[in-house]
């Protein structure tokens, strides 16, 4: 009898030109595993991620991969560089690919790299029913940090007593990044002037002062406040969360207590996972889908 051959796994530097394809394959992927588990597609589309698969391969601060086989694309990676934190994602992998090691080829690539650039810590979110991908990403190093309750829907309360939600400015930075170094030991002010810029980032102030921030109220946003009050503020202050939704710590029992009290619904369990420096978050907050 013959033993199969099967061609191995190749690793290059994303291009403008993989765009389509990876925007296909990250569509697919997540609408296969979403649906075999029962819950909705982390995006709406094929356009949807195209665009966002789009945004990322073009963005300076991001480092995408993709993974070919005999010169056919077959998924991609992508790591956030813009804090001293890097996180991970989206990782996807053509499902009609299986058991030839595309994953863990993509997830290496990103983790040399990122240990390349001396990050004392990497991040990611995992969907929690997705039982390969945890696998594969405890193989690789990486510790189960926070269970995550991916939110979405309007809250029935529109403000909280005592503080006030606006759009933050250029001005709020500083405090911004104070707050964010606070929570978690670092600050993601690139994110928050990128959300600055196009609009989507908020500030609370409370006692007249900057009391929470949040970069976008949504999947690839990500917020930090002093208070659960402050949080709760910012999840009252929008008509819907972008994307799939907020991920909300579910340990935060007060606040995820609170939300489906008001209106808000779980979409999915996810979870965070880090390799390296990880601090516990002293405040309340949010994360994004890398982290």
């Amino acid at each position: 009898m013959t033993e199969k051959n099967e061609s191995a796994v190749t690793i290059r530097v994303a291009t403008p030109a993989d765009i389509p394809e990876c925007g296909r394959i990250c569509y697919a992927a997540f609408s296969a595993i979403n649906a075999a588990h029962g819950f909705p597609c982390d995006f709406p589309s094929v356009e949807v991620a195209t665009g966002i698969i789009g945004f990322l391969f073009s963005a300076p601060q991001f480092y995408c991969v993709v993974a070919e086989i005999d010169g056919r694309v077959v998924g991609s990676n992508c790591l956030d560089e813009r804090a001293i934190i890097h996180g991970i994602g989206p990782i996807t992998v053509d499902p009609a690919i299986q058991n030839r090691g595309v994953g863990r080829s993509l997830m290496q690539a990103v983790l040399d790299h990122s240990a390349e650039r001396a990050a004392p810590g990497i991040r990611l979110v995992q969907a929690a029913f997705h039982n390969r991908s945890l696998s594969l990403y405890t193989a690789l190093g990486f510790d189960v940090r926070e269970p995550l309750s991916c939110l979405q829907g309007r809250t029935t309360v529109r403000s909280i007593p005592g503080c006030e939600v606006r759009p933050a400015t250029p001005a709020d930075l500083a405090a911004c990044n104070a707050l964010c170094h606070r929570v978690h030991g670092f600050d993601r002010g690139v994110e928050l002037a990128q959300g600055m810029e196009d609009g989507s980032a908020l500030v609370v102030e409370r006692g007249g002062r900057i009391t929470g921030c949040a970069s976008n109220m949504a999947l690839f946003g990500f917020g930090v406040t002093e208070t659960d009050t402050d949080l709760q503020a910012l999840l009252a202050s929008v008509e819907s969360f972008g994307s799939s939704g907020i991920l909300l710590p579910s340990r935060n029992h007060a606040v995820l207590r609170w939300a489906l009290a008001h209106g808000l619904r779980v979409v999915q369990p996810m979870t965070l996972m880090s390799k390296g420096l990880y601090n516990e978050p002293s405040g309340a907050w949010f994360a994004s889908v890398t982290f």
